[in-house]
């Protein structure tokens, strides 16, 4: 029997870094939605009991370092799960990108072992399992739009952002999302992004007033650490982006754009600064 799954790239409207928490991990605010970019799992049931992981990107582990192999595990050891599985990976998004790849492909092993091996498992217990996984996963299991806080595993959906189109460039760079969270300094934000008021402008509709709310605390540390994301901030704007903001960690920067007549303008100036474009669409 097989199963195939779809796991959507994530992009953050806003992220906010309130506080260090004794845990080791920081208090956040996000409001993160789902944009059409998107890996695809092919699950495929074994009678021996192993975990296999496959890939057509040379550029990814194949073990227990995959977050698809620790998802798997993860639901086989708290169910008691004796069949094995196959999953291979078809990559699309991009590798640490900001756009939490690793995270969607666990949260989409997750569904779709929920259905192979038929366990009934709820939403909600699928995100507790998520977030033993990484922050993001609990979002990635149910997607749509949510308000994330704690570390971004306590998630309180929202309705959806008005439909754009979305560009995504990363550079040909890899950011370390330990390293950026390691350098925040929360008390030393001078302005934190609003959740609240974002969360009023997607409910009113307002595309302006959604581009024009977009923050991330976490680019004053990325752009330190890689002036090119600026640069790509930049030449995103200049060629006639609505909204503009780096997607987490980073490098990854998004463009929001309301009018198609622009995308193929914004693509292409694009291309003469990274490799890694895409023009996709807002998952409403």
């Amino acid at each position: 029997m097989k199963m195939y799954e779809k796991a959507p790239a994530k992009i953050n409207l806003m992220l906010d870094v309130l506080r260090k928490r004794a845990d080791g991990f920081h208090e956040v605010e996000m409001i993160m939605t789902m944009v059409d970019l998107a890996d695809r799992l092919e699950l495929s049931e074994l009678k021996r009991d192993s975990i296999i992981i496959s890939s057509q990107a040379g550029y990814i582990p194949l073990d227990e370092k995959n977050l698809a192999f620790q998802a798997a595990r993860l639901i086989k050891d708290r169910y008691n799960v004796k069949s094995g599985v196959h999953i291979h990976l078809d990559k699309r998004i991009p590798v640490a990108a900001g756009l939490a790849g690793g995270s969607s492909d666990a949260a989409a092993t997750l569904r779709g072992l929920n259905r192979l091996w038929r366990l009934n498992i709820p939403a909600e217990e699928l995100q507790e399992l998520g977030a033993e996984l990484g922050s993001d996963v609990p979002f990635c299991v149910t997607g749509g739009t949510a308000l994330a806080t704690g570390r971004g595993e306590k998630l309180t959906p929202i309705p959806n952002p008005p439909q754009c189109w979305v560009i995504l460039a990363k550079p040909p760079i890899n950011v370390s999302t330990a390293e950026v969270y390691g350098r925040v300094r929360a008390n030393q934000i001078a302005v934190h992004p609003s959740a609240s008021r974002m969360q009023e402008a997607i409910e009113a509709g307002d595309f302006g007033a959604v581009c024009a709310r977009l923050g991330n605390v976490l680019e004053d540390v990325t752009l330190k650490l890689h002036p090119e994301v600026q640069q790509l901030k930049e030449a995103m704007v200049k060629l006639g982006a609505d909204g503009v903001l780096m997607s987490g960690s980073g490098p990854t920067v998004f463009g929001l754009v309301s009018k198609q007549s622009k995308v193929a303008r914004i693509y292409n100036g694009l291309r003469g600064f990274c490799k890694e474009v895409y023009a996709v669409r807002s998952l409403t």
